[in-house]
């Protein structure tokens, strides 16, 4: 019956395919091309917007799932409580395709099949070598701040990422060679960068030409994977066992899985930042927790953990969805088609006296509405990954000074920040204080010549050492992303035609045709993202705000935990009202009250923050 629910909905949104929506589609492409949807009045840059997703929807989701694959057995049968809970893997989300968007299935892409690449060593290695890009391009000898944004946007987007997506550790053997230049103060000759794991469910018997897939070792669900691990064993070894709630830092025992693998000394790209994030959600989960076991003291360990855990992964999407990405990008069209994501043009208040007041995404925003995965089974795709390569955003220098009256407390360098060095900082240093920290520190632009110098020598917790900014080209290369003027077309905006009009920097565009021999299709697509002229108010490319058009709506789209079992049912009418109650701001100051004058007066956490001691006017 649920089957043929979806299937009747899916023939009531042939809207998609009408002719009405061919004109509107056709019509925001036009306009966007001619006029450009950042150079609109409001109200038409959001029809613009909504035109440019309707055909995103069309014509850029494409299932890898397909392909042909081995055998795989099924997860458990369902039961009743995958109805109203996550799974610790992300199985079960879809209840007819419990595979969907689970640990271990595969990346999808916004680009079709037919059109990815293969990895030949003469593409992923081909002149400008990643190296070579890296030194030339990408290094930061000054920083380039965002100063409409805090640093907490990258400890946030790292935070996120964590839950999102990982290509797993790669193996050992057959390393991707780099040759390096003679005068190239790189340790080892020719530099070694770990190939991308091989899809362990591709069939050996494709034919010649399949193109290549990979897996995703986290769930591609929005399910705050990164705080609650993505299996059973992991959930329970943080999991306190008491009233729902987790393990923390001061009950002397890790938030952080405690297997190896996972352990945050021996994480690559674990630092405070991320642990800060980690901090705070774990403690916001037991706050949760204690707020359900006020309203039903009848609740079991279980019960409150399962409602904690789905009340905890909205609020992080809610807080990503209307206070980080507006943020990062704050340009009016954005900010307003961001928030109407969330609750619909029909706007916030709306939504709190009256709920949702129609079935339209348009009108009340996605929560709540029908789930709909567009024709293609839901997963996170390789050009998501690809835009999200947003290094630039950490700085290299941190100044640490306190809340209380903003006095220096100390001078890191990412280093000291990093890895097992993180630890060391928790100990000793006031959580509140970091936080304030970070929320007064400009982040980096994401901007070419502004690669944190750290991350190119980034030495792994196996020794190894790692230019992170190379590593970041190659992937692109490997994984078959297309460079930056292919990317541009398959998206149906318009390729470069030459240096001067892929950035109106002068000088980056003579270093990029001599860096690319004078070939504008060659161009990297991170070197021509970074590159590009930003919108106003975007600390990122216009072309990586594509993918987001489409994508960001997509993760709630298709998950009926944000969908249709988004109802006091599922969540509680507590965990609901919590959800609709809280901020950043307001997490923030539940678990460090010393905040308090920082925040004063800001409606967004993700902006500069006032230092400590200044007046509020």
């Amino acid at each position: 019956m649920r089957k043929q629910r979806r299937e009747a909905r899916r023939s009531v949104a042939g809207y998609r395919s009408s002719l009405f929506w061919r004109i509107v589609t056709a019509g925001a492409e036009a306009v966007d091309r001619r006029v450009g949807w950042d150079r609109l009045p409001v109200l038409p840059g959001l029809l613009t917007l909504l035109g440019l997703r309707v055909k995103l929807r069309q014509k850029n989701l494409h299932d890898t799932g397909r392909l042909p694959s081995v055998n795989l057995p099924d997860p458990a049968p369902p039961s009743e409580t995958h109805k109203v809970n996550r799974t610790a893997d992300g199985s079960h989300n879809d209840l007819d395709e419990p595979r969907m968007g689970m640990a271990g299935t595969r990346f999808g892409r916004n680009i079709p099949l037919e059109r990815i690449a293969p990895a030949a060593p003469e593409d992923v290695l081909s002149t400008p070598n990643p190296r070579e890009v890296s030194r030339a391009l990408l290094t930061r000898d000054e920083l380039t701040p965002a100063e409409s944004v805090n640093s907490l946007v990258a400890a946030w987007l790292q935070f996120m990422i964590r839950d999102w997506f990982s290509h797993g550790t790669g193996p050992t053997e057959r390393p991707w060679e780099v040759p390096l230049m003679d005068d190239d103060p790189w340790p080892e000759h020719p530099m070694r960068i770990m190939r991308t794991p091989d899809d362990p469910t591709r069939d050996p018997q494709a034919p010649a030409g399949t193109p290549d897939t990979h897996i995703n070792v986290s769930s591609h669900w929005w399910d705050a994977s990164q705080i609650y691990g993505t299996s059973e064993t992991e959930q329970r070894l943080v999991r306190a066992g008491e009233l729902g709630k987790l393990h923390l830092w001061d009950d002397e025992q890790s938030p952080f899985p405690s297997a190896p693998s996972r352990d945050p000394s021996r994480v690559p790209g674990f630092w405070l930042g991320l642990a800060m994030m980690h901090d705070l959600f774990a403690r916001e989960h037991n706050a949760i927790c204690d707020h359900l076991h006020t309203a039903y003291p009848s609740w079991n360990d279980e019960e409150l953990f399962q409602r904690a855990r789905l009340v905890n992964a909205a609020l992080l999407a809610k807080i990503h969805t209307v206070e980080w990405t507006p943020a990062v990008i704050s340009h009016p069209t954005t900010v307003k088609a961001l928030r109407a994501n969330w609750w619909g043009i029909a706007g916030e208040r709306v939504h709190n006296l009256f709920g949702r007041i129609s079935d339209s995404e348009v009108v009340s925003g996605i929560p709540g509405g029908e789930t709909d995965h567009y024709g293609v089974p839901y997963s996170l795709t390789e050009e998501f990954v690809a835009v999200y390569r947003m290094h630039p955003l950490i700085r290299d220098e941190w100044h640490l000074r306190s809340a209380a009256d903003d006095t220096s407390l100390r001078h890191c360098t990412l280093r000291d920040i990093s890895g097992p060095g993180t630890l060391k900082v928790l100990e000793t240093t006031e959580m509140a204080d970091l936080l304030y920290s970070f929320g007064t520190l400009h982040p980096g632009l994401v901007t070419l010549h502004n690669f944190p110098r750290f991350l190119q020598e980034f030495e792994r917790p196996d020794g190894q050492l790692q230019d992170l900014a190379a590593t970041d080209i190659l992937r692109s290369r490997e994984l078959g992303v297309p460079r930056y003027n292919e990317f541009r077309r398959l998206l149906r905006l318009k390729p470069a035609a030459n240096f001067l009009e892929l950035t109106e920097n002068r000088a980056w565009a003579e270093q990029i045709q001599w860096l690319y021999d004078g070939d504008i299709e060659k161009v990297d697509l991170m070197v021509g993202l970074y590159a590009e002229k930003l919108p106003a108010g975007f600390a990122f490319s216009d072309t990586a705000f594509r993918i987001f058009i489409l994508m960001a709506s997509r993760r709630l789209n298709s998950d009926r935990f944000f969908t249709e079992h988004y109802t006091p049912e599922v969540y509680s009418k507590a965990g609901m009202a919590w959800i609709d109650d809280n901020s950043m701001i307001t997490v923030l100051l539940r678990h460090h009250p010393e905040l308090r004058t920082a925040l004063a007066g800001l409606t967004n956490a993700f902006a500069p923050w006032h230092t400590a001691g200044r007046t509020v006017d």
